[in-house]
């Protein structure tokens, strides 16, 4: 498999990585056939990323799937000057640019990881075998995209509201875990206002619990 190359130094492989929680996850959406299981291992690596390195640039085509082992990620682009979060996830979930896998396009956003973390990583070109390869993969892919819909459609709903106390009574309701996890500055960005305000809103939250 062709290693893939983070953005900048920070960046460790693993060639014979734990690959069970990845497992875990898949076998919860459809079972795994023993062939598909042997093949994922045979075509993942692990990677330990260092915090704040990009796994994939703005402008690039993305060769890869990330799995989250360990740690979290955030997708983000720039407008001018400013940084803006488009996504931010954690431990169990896949990353990758939908968009470049879809149209075969350059990526309209960068991803970085946010803390020290673990990944599994296989190829794009290995994912796509999969798919005629192993009939169980369309199972198991159609109801991942059945789940990341819906969170693309909990953002868009998040974009569309007007008052910032609501906007983070709704990042509460599906993301608390990260309420305290990650850098309030990816927050306030993610929800579209001023850490600021961010801060002023958390304040009034915390006086009421």
């Amino acid at each position: 498999m062709k290693q893939p190359e983070p953005q900048g130094s920070g960046k460790e492989y693993v060639s014979a990585p734990d690959i069970s929680p990845l497992l875990t996850v898949l076998n919860y959406f459809h079972p795994l056939s023993p062939a598909m299981e042997v093949y994922l291992k045979e075509h993942i690596t692990g990677m330990s990323v260092k915090k704040r390195k990009l796994l994939l640039k703005e402008g690039a085509f993305c060769e890869h799937v990330y799995f989250i082992v360990k740690g979290a990620v955030r997708g983000f682009t720039r407008e001018g000057q400013k940084d803006i979060t488009t996504w931010i996830t954690v431990e169990g979930e896949l990353v990758s640019s939908i968009l470049t896998l879809s149209t075969q396009k350059p990526s309209v956003e960068n991803i970085q990881v946010l803390e020290n973390t673990e990944l599994l990583v296989m190829s794009v070109d290995a994912m796509q075998r999969m798919y005629t390869e192993m009939p169980e993969f369309n199972v198991v892919a159609r109801k991942l995209l059945e789940r990341y819909y819906a969170d693309a459609e909990r953002r868009a709903f998040i974009a569309r509201l007007t008052k910032a106390e609501n906007k983070y009574r709704h990042f509460l309701l599906h993301h608390e875990p990260l309420s305290n996890r990650i850098p309030l500055k990816y927050i306030a960005s993610y929800l579209g206002m001023t850490l600021e305000t961010l801060s002023r809103v958390r304040k009034k939250f915390s006086s009421k619990t």
